[in-house]
């Protein structure tokens, strides 16, 4: 599992879980708007948005919220109109760091993020920085003590997961993007119980981390990205040490 995963995995489990649940309804309710937006709020015809309500039912978004964000991006209710724009940076130890945002104002945005890269011991870059060091792929994460390797991978094979791995208690399927939504329901159709179903980035290489200031100062950059709202995913290419990891934590 990337460092960004068991990072993720971490903030869930320790965070105050009716706060999380609010500001992921925030960032879903977003993510909503802009596929309806830029596809149309017909979910069969439109892949970004049938993945973006399938989030929302797994997280137990209320189906009027989920219908009022899909109104919002057709225009049949008023509401504001987000830039999607992702910001790029280094994190402390030369970590490559991508900020996906959904924003209605970018001056502010830019704002916050360079604030908070400069007080956790980054910075942020120029567009194209570090994009190059991470691939777009579909990503399903399932719990170790739900299946085994191969029942996943007789499920999902047809379906069109490229590889399955195992990373420590987790299995984790890749696919590409456009056929994580066939792929997720093979899973589904198999009985098989996942933890997360999403489009993400992943990097060609990581950066070890093995100084444990430097690691919290990473984690603390992490966290800091992810509780701004216009921020929709927070991606980097660290490599921790799940002892350390979990002690940074």
């Amino acid at each position: 599992m990337s460092g960004h995963s068991k990072w993720h995995n971490i903030r869930l489990r320790k965070g105050k879980q009716d706060a999380v649940r609010s500001k992921l309804f925030t960032k879903i309710a977003r993510e909503i708007i802009v596929a309806a937006k830029e596809g149309g709020g017909n979910a069969d015809s439109n892949l970004r948005l049938k993945l973006a309500i399938q989030k929302a039912r797994e997280n137990s978004m209320p189906a009027d919220n989920i219908k009022r964000a899909i109104q919002r991006g057709t225009g049949e209710v008023d509401g504001a109109n987000y830039d999607e724009i992702t910001y790029e940076g280094y994190g402390p130890g030369g970590v490559a760091v991508l900020v996906a945002c959904l924003t209605d104002n970018r001056n502010r945005t830019v704002a916050e993020l360079r604030n908070i890269f400069t007080k956790c011991g980054g910075n942020l870059g120029e567009s194209g920085c570090v994009a190059w060091m991470f691939e777009q792929t579909g990503l399903i994460q399932i719990p170790g003590d739900k299946a085994d390797e191969d029942s996943v991978m007789m499920a999902t094979m047809d379906a069109g997961a490229e590889d399955i791995r195992v990373e420590g208690d987790t299995i984790e399927v890749l696919c590409r993007p456009v056929d994580l939504s066939s792929v997720r329901d093979a899973v589904t159709a198999a009985d098989i119980e996942f933890a997360s179903a999403e489009v993400t980035m992943l990097p060609n290489s990581t950066v070890r981390i093995e100084d444990s200031k430097e690691a919290s100062q990473i984690l603390r950059l992490l966290d800091a990205l992810d509780d701004i709202d216009d921020v929709q995913q927070v991606y980097a290419n660290f490599d921790i040490p799940d002892e350390l990891m979990q002690a940074a934590a």
